[in-house]
């Protein structure tokens, strides 16, 4: 698998989006996504980086520019994880704009939650520089904009009632990232189960009908049982 600023490129093409292998990181991006998960950026520093990991500053300099050039590349991995599985999710969802929306909703809450400590860095951006913002911001506007468009798709159908798809795929998609504020592995809810729940409070958001929810639930449960 090619590598790219330290981090594994999207898995090759077959890979499960509902599979969570553990992430392939550098033992430095590994210590720096738990410093930053614990402690935030503010009270993350290069030198408390380079302990956790065993190098001396410098070195750490060697690998990465700054504090910021590494937490641009984490934020980098999360943007690519959590796209590509929403647009195999679409893909598996066929041309029902309900079933794809089930999907796409169930992939992101599970990346919200196996991927809690990177998916939380999300939360932080601000920290991020014109120039990264900018380049983050726009990976993180492809996962809006492919669900406004599934939405969109589904109010012309008739499946869902919502007539203002953008702004309900914003309140969507926003629901859905908060999970990582508060979001504890191994609670009383597996990524699973929280999922199934999401999803149906995202059919009620943008106005799913009640056969909507009866597919989108049938073709996932079809899809979580499939070999």
């Amino acid at each position: 698998m090619a590598r790219r600023n330290g981090i594994a490129a999207r898995p090759t093409d077959g890979v499960d989006w509902r599979c969570f292998a553990p992430l392939d990181l550098t033992p430095i991006l590994e210590a720096a996504l738990d410093a930053f998960y614990e402690q935030g950026f503010h009270g993350t520093t290069v030198r408390d980086i380079a302990r956790r990991v065993g190098q001396t500053v410098p070195s750490l300099y060697y690998h990465h520019d700054s504090k910021e050039g590494v937490f641009a590349a984490l934020l980098d991995l999360a943007a690519a994880d959590v796209g590509w599985r929403t647009k195999a999710a679409a893909v598996e969802g066929g041309d029902r704009a309900d079933v794809r929306f089930a999907l796409v909703v169930e992939a992101i809450v599970l990346h919200m939650t196996h991927r809690v400590r990177l998916a939380s860095l999300d939360q932080e951006m601000r920290h991020l520089s014109p120039a990264n913002r900018r380049k983050y911001g726009g990976r993180r506007r492809e996962v809006e904009t492919l669900l406004a468009g599934i939405v969109e798709a589904g109010a012309e159908e008739g499946l869902f009632g919502a007539t203002l798809p953008a702004e309900s795929a914003r309140a969507v998609l926003g629901m859905c990232q908060s999970i990582a504020k508060w979001y504890q592995p191994g609670g009383a809810l597996s990524p699973e189960e929280l999922a199934d729940r999401y999803v149906d409070i995202a059919l009620s958001a943008v106005g799913g009908t009640k056969r909507a929810k009866l597919r989108a639930r049938r073709e996932r449960q079809r899809a979580a049982t499939r070999p």
